[in-house]
């Protein structure tokens, strides 16, 4: 898809910052085994957040995984959880083999997770203020997807200051379209959309810089 009209005014570019932090968003089993609700073909971007995680873990950066999780009916999940029953498979208790962390994305006992109900990582969580603690300026955005839980994150990262940089390998949908078009508005309008290789280039520099 082509890049938005500069003309128009969509041709804003935010600068990677000294400071940031990984989140890996939801990429647990429930979006890889067959027969869940949410299954798709999500290995590409597996592999990539392997690579991209491998590389935070090397900078020495903080990194934040997130699941989702749902009391027994779903009344903590309020209108979403409603509203997308697929969810129910998160609810605890239910299917234990769906909501763990898919293979090689496993979070360290050093690293941090956030459980949430909602589309944003930063709905109702103690993210913002666990990467304002931090002095973070910068948030590098992966997992699934990207239509979803990717773009409201993203928008909710812009709109409390940090810069979202989302790794375009890194994301991904049950659509290829609806992907390519929600990466397109996110480039537009509230985030940059960066590949891997860059990425991977910028937390090397600061790995050098120790």
């Amino acid at each position: 898809m082509s890049r938005p009209d500069t003309e128009r005014g969509f041709d804003g570019r935010l600068d990677f910052g000294a400071r940031p932090a990984l989140i890996v968003i939801d990429f647990v089993n429930a979006y890889v085994k067959p027969g869940s609700p949410l299954c798709a073909d999500y290995e590409a971007q597996r592999l990539a957040c392997i690579e991209l995680l491998a590389a935070a873990r090397k900078a020495g950066i903080f990194i934040v995984h997130t699941n989702l999780s749902y009391e027994p009916g779903g009344a903590d999940g309020g209108i979403f959880f409603k509203k997308l029953p697929a969810l129910r498979c998160f609810e605890r208790g239910v299917h234990p083999e769906l909501v763990g962390f898919v293979t090689g994305l496993e979070p360290l006992p050093t690293e941090t997770v956030i459980t949430k109900q909602y589309a944003s990582a930063f709905f109702n969580t103690p993210l913002d203020a666990m990467l304002r603690e931090r002095g973070i300026d910068t948030l590098l955005i992966s997992g699934v997807s990207t239509s979803g839980c990717i773009r409201a994150t993203a928008v909710d990262c812009v709109q409390h200051g940090f810069i979202p940089i989302v790794v375009r390998d890194a994301v991904g949908d049950r659509n290829p379209a609806s992907h390519e078009v929600n990466l397109f508005d996110l480039q537009a309008k509230y985030a940059e959309v960066v590949p891997l290789t860059r990425v991977l280039e910028y937390l090397n520099r600061l790995g050098t810089r120790g």
